[in-house]
């Protein structure tokens, strides 16, 4: 009979967490959640996975503390927890190592944790309750810092609640460095500088982040005249970090290096023998900013740019039960090219896939959503909200569908809020033969068009209505299509995610490394290296109209980005703050297109004219062993990792001996048209390295050439020539 007793005495007091709240009782929310946090209970690789550890089990880093209380207190009839001696409750053993945990010991009886969860145990463990009051905020002091290798600075951590209360909330938030190989910090905060550079230290406590971002300038001597030259704004601020960093900043590139540079990373194309001349030759100091206007209005522009924007938005065929085919991608590919070439604004651009509708072959951009949505009834399940997020605000919100975001503040219920917003996408699927797939606004049942807008959270089972990820309300009627709200929200120029994501993958093209790297990763916790460069660039998007050449234009015309890729003492390391050029592999199409151009050869693509370029293929499953090998994208997610600049063996192999290559090397081409008009073999080496490097070869390379011509036939010396061209480091990178 006592036992039942104390049973149910457990029992009541678990179920009435209320009686046991007053003076200053630990809250299971505010204050053991984010123990467990801190402490790494609820972590993936501890008791935070769906199955648990050995028993036990916690919400992913307390995403839902109701199912936390219950598997803490009730599971195996509550043997965590001695309710009359809650010393020797396990949940205290296990943690300060009294009795064996897997875990190891996390801190001591004397520490601040124990006591904080002693006296919770002593309260009679009062649980979540509707009357507790969220964290709306978190702040991290200092904001920022200047320190030297070696300094500390202890971070101090103030949560803000939707009462408007404020708490220092410090030891009871996780603290994780960017880099830990620039700085280190202590689980109580305290942040040390390791070697010179940036980075930032993320906080979270509960649903809530923040970050202190600590320079760590280098301590040597720089002439301020290396700071001076400027051709914009791009370079006041790029200048004005290195300076504060003491980064050299590396000379200006030479014209042969420019020209190859810009029609490269404009237009996906090698310069000719006469355009290296010509602009080599042009003593007009205003001539690389005609370059850039001229390269920005050429038609491989547009090719290379719609072939950027397909790889955005996932133009190919469906993995399964195809319903566009090659002839779909073809129209959507050629609709994107034609608002390329057309010059429309991003926003634009946006607005008209996010609300397409009607019949794909009337409105191609709805082929984004056959892709997307698939064979989903219900868009919300698709992969349409991970996707339109990372592709139009280079957010990652998919692992909210499961659980809170582990680095950001968004929730499971963001997750879902935005979700909504495609619960009114349905397709009328048909197979090609019998018609074009169509996107309809409505419910998969049209009984329910005329219910409220929305999605059941899973988990909870509560309704949400279409909101954006921001979290301002949004008035949705049942007759509206819910994506125009999304896509006004979206294409607002207020929306620095917007801005910011495309800001952020044309700086990355242009300059080989974003200013938020993932570049698809835009978060609170993930601060750019240049926040002053980052506001200016959206500043100047929007004031452009959210005009892309005229972005382009203003990165492209920075001395930042005509610096040379050779580095100068001092600058060596620097992966991050542009202080020069970085050198990046072509990529997968603009390789193979390059490798045509300097043969002479054309590539075939079944199904296409002789002749068509691999940046002028819409489809990416076309068939090309090169272009696999190169990491061209399959275009399945919306993450920019899918295109690969990686060197790899294959793709080495590929270029030493594979069959692409060699058969274009065999082919004669160019090169036997040249040998067979020009006499002089000097003129036929300037000829090739021109085109290949957009340079005569140096007074070494020469006489190695004139020494190779005296013992073989020029055929032979300038078919191995061209391989070693091919082959050669100058080639292949971007520099």
């Amino acid at each position: 009979m006592p036992r039942l007793s104390y049973l149910l005495a457990a029992v009541v007091a678990a179920c009435a967490p209320g009686a046991a709240r007053a003076g200053d009782v630990p809250s299971f929310t505010a204050d053991v959640v984010p123990l467990f946090t801190k402490a790494g209970c609820n972590q993936g690789a501890c008791h935070g996975k769906g199955a648990g550890q050995n028993g036990f089990r916690l919400s992913l880093r307390g995403f839902a503390p109701e199912q936390d209380y219950k598997w803490v207190t009730r599971e195996f009839d509550g043997r965590r927890l001695d309710r009359t001696r809650p010393e020797e409750s396990l949940l205290l053993r296990k943690a300060t190592g009294q009795t064996p945990h897997e875990g190891g010991r996390l801190f001591s009886a004397t520490s601040r944790e124990y006591g904080l969860l002693l006296d919770w145990l002593k309260a009679g463990y009062p649980g979540p309750s509707k009357g507790d009051v969220s964290v709306s905020k978190l702040e991290l002091a200092p904001a920022s810092q200047v320190l030297k290798p070696g300094e500390e600075v202890q971070l101090v951590a103030t949560a803000t609640f939707a009462d408007g209360s404020r708490r220092d909330v410090t030891w009871l938030t996780k603290f994780d460095s960017n880099d830990p190989a620039y700085l280190a910090v202590t689980p109580g905060g305290r942040a040390k500088a390791l070697r010179h550079g940036a980075s930032a230290v993320r906080a979270m406590y509960l649903t809530e982040v923040a970050v202190t971002v600590v320079g760590v300038p280098f301590d040597r001597p720089v002439d301020d005249a290396r700071f001076a030259a400027a051709n914009n704004f791009v370079d006041a601020h790029v200048f004005a970090k290195l300076k504060e960093l003491r980064i050299e900043p590396s000379d200006l590139c030479t014209d042969a290096e420019f020209i190859r540079r810009v029609l490269l990373d404009a237009c996906g194309v090698l310069p000719t023998v006469d355009e290296v001349k010509a602009f080599v030759a042009d003593p007009d100091p205003k001539k690389r900013g005609r370059l850039i206007d001229a390269a920005l209005a050429r038609p491989e522009f547009t090719d290379y740019w719609a072939l950027q924007l397909g790889d955005l938005f996932q133009n190919r065929k469906e993995r399964d039960h195809d319903v566009r085919g090659v002839k779909g991608v073809r129209q959507f590919h050629a609709w994107l090219r034609k608002q390329v070439a057309a010059n429309r604004p991003w926003d634009a651009i946006a607005r008209d896939v996010l609300t397409a509708t009607g019949a794909s072959t009337e409105s191609p951009a709805v082929g984004y959503f056959i892709v997307t949505v698939g064979e989903h009834r219900h868009g919300e399940n698709s992969e349409a909200p991970e996707s339109v997020a990372q592709a139009f605000l280079g957010t990652r919100i998919g692992c909210a569908k499961c659980h809170n975001h582990p680095l950001e503040r968004y929730t499971q219920d963001d997750f879902y809020h935005f979700a909504a917003y495609f619960s009114r996408v349905k397709l009328d699927r048909k197979e090609a033969k019998d018609g074009a797939t169509a996107l309809r606004v409505s419910h998969p049942d049209q009984n329910q068009n005329k219910n409220p807008v929305g999605v059941g959270q899973p988990r909870t089972g509560a309704f949400m209505k279409p909101q954006p990820l921001d979290r301002t309300p949004t008035d949705v009627k049942p007759t509206d299509d819910p994506r125009a709200q999304l896509a006004k929200w979206v294409t607002d120029p207020k929306n620095e995610y917007f801005t910011g994501a495309m800001v952020n993958r044309v700086w990355k093209h242009y300059m080989n490394v974003g200013l938020v790297e993932p570049v698809d990763d835009l978060r609170a916790t993930n601060p750019p290296t240049n926040p002053a460069l980052w506001a200016a660039l959206n500043k100047e998007f929007v004031d452009k109209t959210l005009d892309l050449r005229a972005l382009m234009r203003a990165v492209l015309n920075s001395h930042a980005y005509q610096l040379s890729s050779a580095t100068r003492k001092g600058n060596e390391t620097d992966a991050r703050f542009y202080s020069h050029y970085y050198a990046r592999r072509l990529p997968a199409e603009v390789l193979l297109d390059a490798v045509c151009d300097l043969s002479g050869v054309p590539e075939h693509f079944a199904g296409y004219p002789t002749g068509t370029r691999a940046v002028q293929v819409p489809d990416p499953g076309a068939n090309s062993y090169f272009l696999r090998a190169f990491g061209r994208s399959d275009r399945v997610t919306a993450c920019a990792c899918e295109r690969t600049g990686e060197v790899s063996l294959p793709a080495v192999l590929n270029l030493m001996g594979g069959e692409t290559v060699t058969q274009k090397l065999n082919a004669g081409g160019w090169v036997s048209e040249l040998l067979a008009a020009e006499k002089d073999d000097d003129k036929v080496t300037d000829a090739l390295f021109l085109r290949a490097l957009a340079r005569t070869p140096t007074a070494a390379e020469r006489e190695t050439v004139r020494g190779l011509l005296k013992d073989a036939s020029r055929n032979d010396v300038y078919k191995d020539m061209l391989w070693a061209l091919v082959n050669s480091k100058e080639f292949l990178f971007n520099r």
